[in-house]
């Protein structure tokens, strides 16, 4: 993988269409941390979820360098049907059967999925508990950035400073990026679709069937440009009429917990609301009501 740096039309809109699509992805993962955290006693809430983001981070960063690696192996390892397969073909191939996998099982979990709204026993929760539970789920949400990346863009310093840009302006604005998709879940239906699109291309890149990254930057871009047109023509809408369409309620089943503090926290403007990026402030605060809009 190619660390050198040649600023060329493709690797400008690669660039801007893997950092748009990080934020939007990655948005959950901070938000499902600050739910995490959320079971923990107050005191303890802020230095939970902290820590769960910070290792968020490292584990992105590691295991990018570990793609560049694992994209190296090109010597052919076994062959089937007279087709040779590298570690490289093999680590595309599973790589974007989970990206599809993930993609498909999210977009059900939100759409038709059962809410989950806890299961009472919050206040049980013990802080080495939750913090391995906030790891496994960093190592997940950490896989899922890092193989979309390596399937979009073949330069590793692209996909470094996109990943860690991006989720650097998630830790600090988390808050308004969230409450944006949560008013628009057609965003992240739309994102949930582009990893279907990137894992069907990693697929067929490790059965050696290359595919024109342009045709899957064309259809992301063009889907882009439709959504920005729709939500401009509902906004005027709304202006005009003076009625907000009110969105379906996206759902999430990543954790058991009660996800009204953290969603209260990413959407109240309340001064004593919680919160879900950086700070000592604990997750549990001002809620603006007891109804959990689900994830969006």
């Amino acid at each position: 993988m190619d660390l050198s740096l040649e600023f060329t039309p493709d690797l400008i809109v690669a660039f801007l269409t893997l950092f748009i699509l990080e934020i939007v992805l990655g948005v959950d993962n901070v938000v499902f941390i600050s739910i995490l955290a959320s079971k923990l006693p107050v005191e303890q809430q802020a230095k939970a979820r902290n820590l769960g983001l910070s290792l968020a981070m490292i584990i992105r960063i590691g295991l990018l360098f570990a793609a560049a690696w694992i994209i190296t192996l090109t010597t052919d390892l076994f062959e089937l049907f007279g087709m040779g397969f590298s570690g490289r073909d093999l680590i595309l191939i599973l790589g974007g059967l989970f990206l599809v996998y993930k993609a498909v099982t999210e977009i059900h979990e939100k759409l038709e999925g059962a809410e989950s709204h806890g299961s009472g026993h919050v206040a049980t929760a013990t802080f080495g508990a939750v913090l391995v539970q906030i790891l496994l789920l960093d190592i997940v949400f950490s896989f899922d950035s890092v193989i979309t990346a390596v399937g979009m863009v073949d330069n590793l310093l692209v996909i470094i400073v996109a990943v860690v840009l991006s989720f650097g302006i998630m830790l600090f604005s988390s808050k308004y990026i969230f409450a944006f998709v949560n008013r628009h879940p057609t965003v992240k239906m739309l994102a949930l679709a582009f990893l279907v699109l990137i894992g069907a291309f990693l697929i067929a890149d490790g059965f050696e069937v290359h595919v024109d990254k342009a045709l899957i930057y064309g259809p992301m871009a063009f889907a882009v440009a439709v959504e920005t047109l729709n939500l401009i023509y509902r906004r005027r809408q709304a202006r005009r009429t003076g009625k907000e369409i009110e969105p379906v309620h996206l759902r999430h089943a990543y954790t058991k917990a009660d996800d009204r503090d953290a969603v209260a926290a990413a959407t109240s403007t309340a001064p004593t609301a919680g919160a879900v990026t950086l700070s000592r402030k604990p997750v549990s605060g001002e809620r603006s009501s007891d109804h959990a809009t689900g994830l969006g």
